[in-house]
C-alpha cells in the first residue's frame, strides 16, 4: 500500500440491506465491469427488487487480505462484507468472497457447555455468486438466518 495513504470502509448513507463491496483486485477490468454489471439487477424470484450497491472501487484497496477489510469494517450495523478479488476476477462465476463481520472466536468457550458450538461455529467467510449477494444482504440484515443457512443458499444457486 502507497505510503500516507490508510485503508477506511467509508461512511456513506447506504441502507441496511444495501450490499457493501470492495474491489481488492484490479488486474482484470472486464471482469469487474461483469461483476457490477450483475451487482446491479434487479433481483428475486421475479427481479422486483431493486438492487441497492455500494462500491468501493479504490486502488488503496488492491490486495487487501479478509483480515483487513475487517479490521477496518467497523460500523456495528454492518453484517458482511463482500470482497472482489483475484479469485473473484479469475473465477468464469465471478463468486465474491463474502465476510461475517460478527464472527466470534470460540476458543475461550466452555466445552462443557458449548461442545456444539465448538465443534461447529459459525463460518466467517463464504462465496457467493453476484446474483445472490442481495439474498445473502437481505437475510442477514433481516438476521432471519445464520451466516451458515446464508451460506448453504448460496451454495445451492451457484
Amino acid at each position: 500500500m502507497p505510503e500516507g495513504l490508510e485503508r477506511a470502509v467509508p461512511e456513506i448513507g447506504r441502507d441496511l440491506f444495501d450490499v457493501l463491496v470492495i474491489r481488492t483486485d484490479f488486474s482484470d477490468d472486464e471482469a469487474w465491469n461483469a461483476v457490477v454489471g450483475e451487482l446491479r439487477r434487479p433481483w428475486g424470484p421475479g427481479g422486483e427488487f431493486p438492487a441497492g450497491v455500494q462500491l468501493v472501487d479504490a486502488p488503496v484497496w488492491s490486495g487487501a487480505t479478509a483480515d483487513e477489510v475487517l479490521a477496518a469494517a467497523v460500523d456495528e450495523d454492518l453484517l458482511v462484507v463482500f470482497l472482489a478479488d483475484r479469485d473473484t476476477m479469475q473465477s468464469p462465476a465471478h463468486a465474491l468472497l463474502a465476510l461475517s463481520t460478527v464472527w466470534e472466536d470460540v476458543s475461550g468457550l466452555d466445552p462443557v457447555y458449548y461442545q456444539e458450538l465448538i465443534e461447529a461455529p459459525e463460518p466467517r467467510e463464504f462465496r457467493a455468486v453476484p446474483a445472490a449477494v442481495h439474498g445473502v444482504q437481505m437475510d442477514l440484515a433481516a438476521r432471519q438466518r445464520g451466516l451458515r443457512r446464508a451460506r448453504c443458499g448460496c451454495l445451492r444457486r451457484a
